[in-house]
């Protein structure tokens, strides 16, 4: 078995775990007094592209520059978001990087406890929304042709992801009827592309990028066409907010210093030695592409891969509303809308304002292959 293939199978069995085990009730914890030193536990994704300004932070350290001195921090993997989510509600973690749909379920379960949105990593068109199709598809002449193609076909998604609501508002938007629409997660998808068992997928980067270079599946649609867009926030416990204020702006000044960072195409190389460093079973070059990939127009590409609004933008608290109305639709949660206090841009607004940078502050353009420069 190589290292993608435990890869994939120790990521299905964390969503199973995921979905069986629930969140442990958990107290509030005690961070110490403002200026203390503290110890964070941060889970991250380095398996979803969008949220890599954690593997930055990782890598780089920023956090040493303003937290208090003798502070430590300890980064955990989590191969998908809801595995943050339980692991934030257990008071296992106090700070989480994570997609659109887990960091709102995060925030809907203060009976366990109470999480916070506080940032935004990005917003984006193809980072999550990927449609991608089996190899002997037709060869479209227009992305809408690859979209009327779906129709009557065998579609596979994790469901209750970002992928689940991109998928559904395409089947909406263009009266989309697939003949089986399944939930499977990526190691399934994977084999099924593999056996030629299933028409279609939406997954994200960089596992999207994967498959495609790895010549297992086509990549035809993304959310230009529809415009539809997906998006990373960062969140943190209400008990860590309210007690650690300083901590709070001590992190959000280092996030915004890792979305500078990402922002630089100078840095592309390094970024992907640190995602290289941090995930198993890819190579360099899925992963730059991943990231910088120059899709074209048969691919439904974007000349932008993320937009680092850093803050709650309109456009960012416009994704939130959206894909909130859809976990409640599917009974995901329990609320059509987020109670007013789960939202706080006021700390991200307030390290803007004090380094005068506006929203967004940067974003992560698509690159010419030319630009590649690392192992073949």
């Amino acid at each position: 078995m190589n290292k993608l293939q435990r890869y994939l199978r120790l990521l299905g069995a964390v969503a199973a775990a995921a979905v069986l085990g629930g969140a442990v009730q958990a107290a509030d914890i005690n961070f110490g007094k403002p200026g203390e030193p503290i110890e964070l536990v941060v889970g991250y994704q380095p398996y979803y592209t969008q949220s890599w300004s954690g593997v930055i932070m990782r890598g780089k350290k920023f956090y040493e520059k303003y937290l208090p001195a003798g502070s430590k921090v300890e980064f955990q993997i989590g191969l998908q978001g809801a595995i943050i989510v339980n692991n934030m509600l257990a008071g296992k973690q106090h700070i989480g990087y994570m997609g659109d749909m887990p960091s709102i379920v995060s925030t809907t379960k203060q009976e366990v406890a109470d999480v916070r949105i506080v940032a935004n990593l990005g917003i984006a068109l193809d980072q999550c929304n990927i449609f991608l199709v089996r190899n002997d598809a037709p060869k479209f002449a227009t992305t809408l042709d690859a979209i009327k193609w779906l129709d009557g076909k065998q579609i596979a998604v994790p469901k209750g992801s970002c992928t689940d609501r991109y998928a559904q508002a395409v089947y909406l938007k263009y009266k989309v009827n697939p003949a089986a629409y399944l939930n499977q997660n990526i190691e399934v998808i994977t084999s099924n592309f593999r056996a030629g068992k299933i028409d279609a997928a939406v997954i994200w980067e960089p596992t999207a990028s994967k498959l495609v270079q790895e010549g297992l599946a086509r990549r035809v649609i993304s959310g230009v066409t529809p415009q539809e867009n997906d998006g990373g926030f960062l969140a943190m416990r209400a008990d860590l907010i309210k007690q650690r204020p300083d901590v709070v702006k001590a992190w959000l000044n280092a996030e915004l210093d890792a979305q500078l960072f990402f922002a630089d195409p100078k840095n592309s190389q390094e970024i992907i030695s640190m995602a290289k460093q941090q995930t198993t079973g890819f190579s360099d070059k899925v992963l730059w592409y991943a990231l910088y990939g120059a899709y074209g127009p048969d691919q439904d590409g974007s000349k932008v891969r993320n937009t680092l609004q850093f803050t709650i933008t309109p456009p960012a608290r416009e994704l939130l509303d959206r894909a909130t109305t859809f976990l409640y639709t599917i009974k995901s949660i329990s609320t059509p809308k987020l109670r007013p206090e789960a939202v706080m841009p006021e700390f991200a607004d307030a390290v803007l304002k004090e380094r005068n940078i506006k929203a967004p502050i940067g974003q992560v353009s698509a690159l010419p292959d030319s630009a590649y420069t690392g192992p073949k």
